[in-house]
């Protein structure tokens, strides 16, 4: 006769193990950072009235290009608590070989358009946005923003990353 504890003990190593084999078994998407999206700002302070220009470089890290790019900008929590901080962004360019070129839009979302058509494998594109503080702003606060993004590839797959967090700008009074 058969112990029930037994049977019972088979069937789960049996499940285990097939637990284990199918762990470690590579996954389609080995790429752990397949579109990283980074910022940068050409000066970590401003005054009222002064401009900042934001920089958004997005990487492909992938063996295939990148087809369409979505992103959202918006700004931080603590941004939105400073009712007295007045900005807006003014402008935007694409840097491409032969220099800059304008963008399609500057913001909150749908910023995506604006890294241009494909992105071959191992390339990157930046995107700068100008940051303009109002002169009636208030002062002695930092402007934050952070993004979602999501990128498809030529090989039918995507990433999504999120939220990734600009540098803060200070604005200063003069």
């Amino acid at each position: 006769m058969r112990s029930p504890l037994l049977g019972r003990l088979g069937l789960t190593a049996v499940l285990a193990l097939l637990l284990a084999v199918c762990g470690l078994a590579p996954s389609a998407s080995a790429d752990p950072a397949p579109a990283p999206l980074t910022f940068a700002t050409d000066s970590a302070t401003t005054t009222p009235g002064g401009t900042v220009k934001l920089s958004m470089t997005l990487t492909n890290n992938r063996t295939y290009d990148i087809w369409f790019v979505y992103q959202t900008i918006d700004p931080t929590w603590l941004t939105t608590q400073r009712p007295d901080l007045k900005y807006s962004f003014t402008g935007c360019s694409l840097a491409t070989a032969s220099g800059s070129s304008a963008c399609a839009g500057t913001g909150p979302s749908n910023l995506g358009g604006n890294y241009g058509a494909t992105i071959p494998p191992g390339q990157s594109r930046t995107v700068t946005l100008t940051l303009q503080v109002a002169a009636d702003s208030g002062c002695n606060g930092n402007i934050g923003f952070y993004s979602y993004y999501y990128a498809e590839f030529s090989d039918s797959a995507h990433t999504d990353g999120g939220p990734v967090y600009a540098p803060e700008t200070r604005v200063v009074c003069a």
